[in-house]
Parts: C-alpha cells; sequence; structure tokens
C-alpha cells in the first residue's frame, strides 16, 4: 500500500465514509463533494502515501513548500491541516483520521483501502455516453437514486455573531437531517412511506478559550441560547436535550459515544468559543454518534456590533433553507428576527447564567443583570422573559415571598409576551405565575398549551404542565406523562427527576416513585431535596424510622447545624416508637411550630395545615389553610386533591368549599 496515492491516474481510495480520488483530484463523502483547495489536498496524497506512518514536517517543507514559496511553511502547513481536519469533520484533541505528532510531523490513522475506477462512475458524474449526466450528479450527490432526485446543498453563509452562527448551525443541522429522512423514505419498498423517526441531539457546553475564566458566563450562556433556538426549529424533526443534561458534561472527558449513550441522542453538537475585545470566534461542529462520525462542521467570526445588521439577514436565509421543515409561523418569526443591542444581549447572558446556579444570592443577581438589560434595550423580549423566571423562581428558593415576587413574574412575562408572542418560556413563566399565585387554572392551561405549541422541545414547559395544572386538577396519568417527556428531555436535571418520583407518589404508584427517588439520588447524593421528599414517600409507606433518617440527610444538606439536626432526628424516632404513627406526625407539628417563632415570617403555613390535619384537629387545620391561602403558596396548596397529607380532612364538607375558592376540582 507504500504506492498507493501515486499508483495510476484512475485510483481511487477509501476511508470511512470517505472517497478520495487522486487524479481529480477530488473528495467525497457519502457521494457528496468536500470542498477541499489544492495545497490541503496536496497534504493529503502525501500522507496517503504512507498511512499509518509518519510523514515529517521536513518531508512536508520539502516537497510542497519550496523555500521561494512567498508563504511560510508553518503557517502554510497549519493552515492546510486544519481545512484538512474541517473537511474530514476530524479534531486535534481526539483524531480520527490526521494525528498531530509535536514538532515531529503528522499521521494518517484511519484505515485506507484501495476501490477500482470505472468507466460507469466517470460517465455519471461528467454526463457522458449514458445520457445521465444532471441527474446521475444529483442521484451521487444527495445519494437518492430515481427522477426524482434533487441535491440538497448548503449555500456558503458569511462569518457571523454569536447569535446568529446558532441558527447557520440549526440550518446545517436540519438539512443534514433532511436528506437522511429523504433518503430512508425513498429507498424504502414499502408502499406505505413512513416518516423518518425523531433524532435526538444534544449540545455539549461550549469550550471557554477565551483564557479569562470570567467569560463563562458566555460561553455557558450561548450554550442555553443554542439549546431553545434549535428546540423549537423543527420539533417534529429533532428533540434536543434540554441544558440541565448537556451541561453535566462540562469538562468531561467522557466520549462521544458513552455521553450518546448516556444521554440517548443521534447526534452531538460541539464547539468551542473566544471572545477578544468587541470580536468573537465560535467553532462548531455536528456529530453522529452511531459511527463518531464529524457531519458538519463551521467557523464564525465576527465583530459583536455586527450582531445588529446580519441577524435579520441571516435569519432569512435560513428560513429560506430549511422552509421546508418550517411552519409558517417559524418562518415569520425568523424572517422578523429583531436586532438586539449587543450590550443589552451579554447582560442577559449573565443574567442566564446566574439564574442557573439556583441559590437565594444567585438569583437575586440574576435579576439585577436582566433588569440591567430591560433597561439598556426596553424592547428585549428575552430579558423580561428571564424576569419572569428569576421572579417565579426566587419565591422557591426563599428569597421573596410570593406576595413579593410572583406579581413581578407575572408583569415580566406579559410584557415579553407584548414584545414576542413566540417566547414558549414567557408563556411558561406566566403560566406558573396562573397556577401559583392566581390560582387561575384555565389560563394556566392556555399558558402552558401555548408554551408546548411553540416549543415542544422545552422540558420545563413539560414539568410546569404536568405538576402546575395537570396534577392539581387530579389528571395524574396526564401529569406522569408530561414529567416523563420532561425526563426524557433533559434526563440528568434533579428538580425533574424529583418530580417525578413524586408525580408517581400522588398517581398512587409507591414502587415507581421509591425506584424514581433512589435514581435521583444516583444522579447527585447531595441533592437535599431528593432525601427530603423521599423521605415523605417513606412515610406514606409505614417506613417511618428510615425517613426520619433521610430527613436528617436533608437536614444536614440544608446546613442545618448536624446537632440540631441529630437531637430533632432522635426526638422523632421516640415519638414515633412511644406514641407511633400520630406520635410521629404530633413531633413533626412541634418541630414547625418552634421553627415559625425562629422567623418573622411562617415557613410554609400549608405544611402546618398538613400536620395539623395528620394529627387530627381539623380546624387548626383549616385555621392555616386560610393562611397558607393568603400567603398565595401556590406550591404547596395546589396539590390538595392528590396530596396523601389530606386524607384526613377529604370527608369535612369545608374541605370542598376550599377546594372550590382554590378553583380546584372536588
Amino acid at each position: 500500500m507504500g504506492d498507493m496515492a501515486g499508483a495510476g491516474s484512475n485510483r481511487r481510495l477509501r476511508t470511512g465514509l470517505f472517497d478520495i480520488d487522486l487524479s481529480c483530484p477530488e473528495l467525497r463523502k457519502e457521494g457528496l463533494r468536500v470542498p477541499l483547495q489544492e495545497q490541503p489536498f496536496r497534504v493529503l496524497s502525501l500522507l496517503l502515501e504512507r498511512p499509518g506512518k509518519v510523514v515529517t514536517r521536513e518531508e512536508l517543507q520539502t516537497k510542497l513548500w519550496p523555500g521561494d514559496t512567498y508563504v511560510g511553511f508553518d503557517e502554510g502547513i497549519n493552515t492546510a491541516i486544519r481545512k484538512l481536519r474541517l473537511a474530514f469533520g476530524d479534531s486535534a484533541d481526539n483524531p480520527r483520521f490526521i494525528e498531530t505528532l509535536p514538532r515531529r510531523g503528522y499521521r494518517f490513522i484511519a484505515p485506507v483501502s484501495e476501490t477500482a475506477s470505472t468507466a460507469r462512475d466517470s460517465e455519471q458524474i461528467s454526463g457522458g455516453n449514458g445520457g445521465h449526466g444532471p441527474a446521475a450528479k444529483a442521484e451521487i450527490e444527495t445519494g437518492v437514486v430515481g427522477p426524482t432526485a434533487t441535491a440538497v446543498q448548503t449555500p456558503a453563509l458569511p462569518s457571523t455573531s454569536p447569535r446568529s452562527w446558532k441558527l447557520v448551525a440549526s440550518a446545517a443541522v436540519f438539512l443534514l437531517l433532511l436528506a437522511t429522512g429523504t433518503y430512508l423514505v425513498r429507498r424504502r419498498p414499502s408502499a406505505s412511506p413512513v416518516p423518518p423517526k425523531r433524532m435526538m441531539l444534544a449540545v455539549l457546553p461550549f469550550q471557554n478559550l477565551s483564557g479569562n475564566p470570567s467569560q463563562e458566563y458566555f460561553s455557558d450562556g450561548l450554550t442555553e441560547e443554542t439549546i431553545t433556538d434549535l428546540g423549537q426549529l423543527s420539533p417534529e424533526h429533532l428533540g434536543v436535550i434540554a441544558r440541565t443534561s448537556a451541561m453535566a458534561y462540562k469538562h468531561t472527558d467522557k466520549t462521544v459515544s458513552q455521553i450518546g449513550r448516556e444521554l440517548g441522542v443521534d447526534y452531538i453538537l460541539e464547539g468551542s468559543i473566544r471572545r477578544e475585545g468587541g470580536k468573537v470566534r465560535v467553532s462548531a461542529q455536528l456529530i453522529r454518534v452511531s459511527d463518531q462520525t464529524h457531519m458538519w462542521a463551521q467557523n464564525y467570526e465576527r465583530e459583536l456590533h455586527d450582531l445588529l445588521e446580519i441577524e435579520n439577514e441571516l435569519g432569512r436565509a435560513i428560513a429560506q433553507q430549511v422552509q421546508a421543515n418550517l411552519s409558517p409561523q417559524r418562518q415569520d418569526a425568523l424572517a422578523k428576527l429583531r436586532p438586539v443591542d449587543p450590550d443589552a444581549y451579554d447582560l442577559y447572558l449573565k443574567g442566564r447564567y446566574y439564574w442557573n446556579q439556583r441559590t437565594p444570592a444567585s438569583i437575586k443577581q440574576s435579576i439585577a443583570y436582566f433588569q440591567e438589560a430591560t433597561a439598556r434595550d426596553p424592547n428585549f423580549a428575552q430579558a423580561y422573559a428571564g424576569l419572569a423566571d428569576a421572579y417565579n423562581i426566587s419565591s422557591i428558593v426563599g428569597l421573596y415571598s410570593s406576595k413579593q415576587s410572583l406579581p413581578q413574574a407575572e408583569a415580566a412575562a406579559k410584557k415579553a409576551i407584548e414584545l414576542d408572542p413566540s417566547l414558549a418560556e414567557a408563556h411558561a413563566a406566566l403560566g406558573m405565575e396562573k397556577s401559583h399565585y392566581d390560582f387561575d387554572f384555565p389560563g394556566a392551561e392556555k399558558e402552558f398549551l401555548k408554551a408546548l405549541e411553540l416549543n415542544p422541545n422545552s422540558a420545563y414547559a413539560h414539568l410546569f404542565y404536568s405538576n402546575c395544572y395537570l396534577m392539581p386538577m387530579g389528571r395524574a396519568a396526564e401529569a406522569i406523562a408530561e414529567n416523563e417527556k420532561a425526563v426524557a428531555l433533559d434526563p440528568l436535571s434533579l428538580p425533574i427527576n424529583n418530580f417525578l418520583g413524586m408525580s408517581y407518589l400522588f398517581g398512587g404508584d409507591y414502587e415507581k416513585s421509591h425506584r424514581q427517588f433512589q435514581r435521583t439520588m444516583e444522579i447527585d447524593p447531595a441533592f437535599e431535596l431528593a432525601h427530603a421528599y423521599f423521605a415523605f414517600l417513606l412515610t406514606e409507606m409505614g417506613r417511618f424510622e428510615e425517613a426520619i433518617g433521610e430527613a436528617q440527610k436533608a437536614e444536614l444538606l440544608m446546613g442545618v447545624k448536624p446537632e440540631r439536626a441529630a437531637a430533632e432526628a432522635a426526638s422523632l424516632h421516640q415519638a414515633f416508637r412511644t406514641g407511633g404513627e400520630k406520635g410521629f406526625w404530633q413531633r413533626r407539628l412541634e418541630i414547625a411550630l418552634q421553627e415559625l417563632k425562629r422567623r418573622e415570617e411562617p415557613p410554609f403555613a400549608g405544611g402546618i395545615a398538613e400536620s395539623y390535619a395528620r394529627t387530627g384537629d381539623p380546624d387548626r387545620a383549616f385555621e392555616w389553610l386560610d393562611k397558607a391561602y393568603e400567603e398565595r403558596e401556590g406550591g404547596y396548596i395546589t396539590m390538595l386533591k392528590v396530596e396523601p397529607g389530606w386524607k384526613n380532612l377529604r370527608g369535612d364538607a369545608r374541605f370542598a368549599a376550599f377546594q372550590r375558592r382554590m378553583g380546584l376540582p372536588e
């Protein structure tokens, strides 16, 4: 095989999915021609003369860069190797085709075989003899054989800004999937066409190559925005793994195959971002998991202030290329992309970065950034949607009360929808507020369904629909199904997995609930809410001693002092051993009332109401339910119909009246 590269003008080589015709010269991948300039092809030819063996830098310089060449050797060889890697979809860090041996040279490491060149191949490509010229060329380039075959081509697009390159990546992904799906349908012999299966994609966290850790918010924020954009582009063809699960692979050393298997995806999009001053450079590549083939790659470099000029132009261009997959509404949205102030967008990314940390301090910081972004650009709909999300979660993490935060969430969500009715996250945020604060369940349902219509790939839209509407309505089977969809889209999300455990519990399937909580704690044994919810399940299963242990773990993880957590656990053990189930709940009530004295505001009045209900004191239970209603503790009391803690009150006429007051079914 040593003379393979130069052995005759009709010789061809094959490596992986690539065919190399050394006589043309030409590189093709699965029949599609891959553009490659002359000098990189000459480097490739030399490497293929000795596949598997090192070609030194000195050899390459002597043969391809004589002394009188204008372009310097170092710059020239680096550019040539970079273009070869781009053509093959290869990676310098994890090479599959071209390996770099520092200070020595390069080696072609993929298996190479020789294939015969036939006259029929030449006729099909050139249009000679058989009358198959243009049609045959179309068949070869698309992989589709037949008179209706048409070429699928990706036009050259200008280098672009960080907001625009994501849409370019979207176009490449969908053109690829369209071509694959068309091939499968047309080649299938069945008389009844079956649509191609919905592909699943994971967008891995973009590497921050800026050399500045303070720029992590920028790379993380663009990762999240890319996931959102791809999820809304053509959800009937492509499912996109949500941010939480994708971010679990930040700085991972796992292979594409491992990640694909763990997330259950067909494709992975990975890349890097380098931001220096007013410029940004983004590199991205699409990898097929089944064989780790690099299907597509592109680099983008642009000045940040050019974002305003090119976003609408690129949106229209991409819509034209993928319009077969886009709904008319989505085409209109792409055509009407509104320019955004770059500084406002930067503030928005910072807001999302802190919002995703989910601590009281970080949520407070995110609110400040979102507010600054809206002040910078009062028509920036996404910043208002982020503000709505931040205010929604601020009551959950204990930063503000529901009365302080949820009206603010409502105002921000409505402003976002006014500016851009196509923002799924804004509709989901408004739906959550309507459920947990207004107790307007028909209004909440309308918003959740709109969010899912706009972005069926939104894991949190499925979760909110499940837990803020379907479960409160007592539609447990539907709620579980929606929560399972959320887990499929975000399989490593701790809150989503945890809520699924509660959904199974509320649906009465304690065995599935038990398994689900175990899975959540396997993902992260230090996730305090998994232990707290698991303790709740164990009490319903009558396993009180184990429940006390899990509750103690949760308290320690929440920062409760070890001596206090141990003392409370010991007192609960003693209460259960002497007074049984009622003694346990009586002690739980006493602990909650002691906590009440330590704080200025009641901690979860609904929880105290439930404890009174379990100890057999309905009058005090309803007294505290009224307080929970006044405090708008929607996250707690919207589950009255399904939570087992209220079973002692369900025969009381006051309970039915309270459900009607809440707008819940009896």
